[in-house]
């Protein structure tokens, strides 16, 4: 007799939901203006200002000349997640704040499958202006920002970081590897003071273009609730 594996209704629903296709043809940007005040320590506070002031000043940058706004982050600052991806886009430029669009729209549903939201997390990216026309900033774009993303995830000093795509792994890891063989495992790393957790796993936008890798993104996510309890 085959014994049948019983799964949760409340697992399936959390992952059905997780691969929803509706979102993808919504055009409309998540209004996601920040209304939530996080206490935190006052060094905390004074280190995040210093450091958002630095790249607001920051001379002689193209990307900051094309941007409307600079996106610097979203979500509690006491978190013990941080999330990073690549770089702002369209929405992102316009309201201020990282992942907003439809790929927001996608990142807020991965995050509701595993019991958590922007409340429970900290999100920034590895360039804080809009590349022109959401091209993949270049090598220097990267090199320039890399110090003020590697500040940041220090100031926050999270457990657990997990990048989002390719850029975000390279920028932080190495170009020397690939994401398909470096998402879904665990990477000790230290940011300055910072010792954390690291998980890569696949962007949310390379996700609604390649839906089939979700499920993959599905493991990822179970690794970081699993770690984070």
């Amino acid at each position: 007799m085959i014994k049948k594996n019983k799964i949760s209704p409340i697992k399936l629903i959390k992952f059905y939901n997780f691969i929803n296709y509706n979102l993808i043809y919504n055009n409309k940007a998540i209004n996601r203006y920040k209304k939530d005040t996080f206490q935190i320590s006052a060094d905390k506070a004074e280190n995040l200002a210093r450091l958002k002031e630095t790249i607001q000043n920051i001379k002689n940058c193209s990307l900051k000349d094309s941007s409307t706004n600079m996106v610097f982050s979203d979500g509690n600052p006491k978190s013990k997640i941080m999330l990073v991806g690549e770089a702002p886009g369209a929405n992102e430029d316009e309201e201020g704040l990282p992942f907003v669009g439809r790929a927001g729209a996608l990142l807020d549903k991965m995050l509701a499958a595993i019991d958590l939201d922007r409340k429970k997390v900290y999100i920034s990216n590895i360039i804080n202006y809009r590349p022109p026309n959401n091209r993949r900033p270049t090598d220097e774009e990267i090199k320039r920002y890399l110090p003020f993303i590697t500040k940041h995830i220090e100031i926050i000093n999270p457990k657990i970081l997990v990048l989002l795509g390719s850029t975000a792994m390279n920028a932080l890891i190495g170009n020397e590897v690939v994401i398909s063989k470096m998402r879904g495992k665990w990477i000790e790393k230290k940011f300055g003071n910072c010792k954390t957790s690291v998980i890569i796993t696949f962007h949310p936008a390379f996700l609604m273009r390649q839906p089939a890798q979700k499920k993959m993104a599905w493991i990822d996510l179970k690794m970081i609730r699993d770690k984070n309890i």
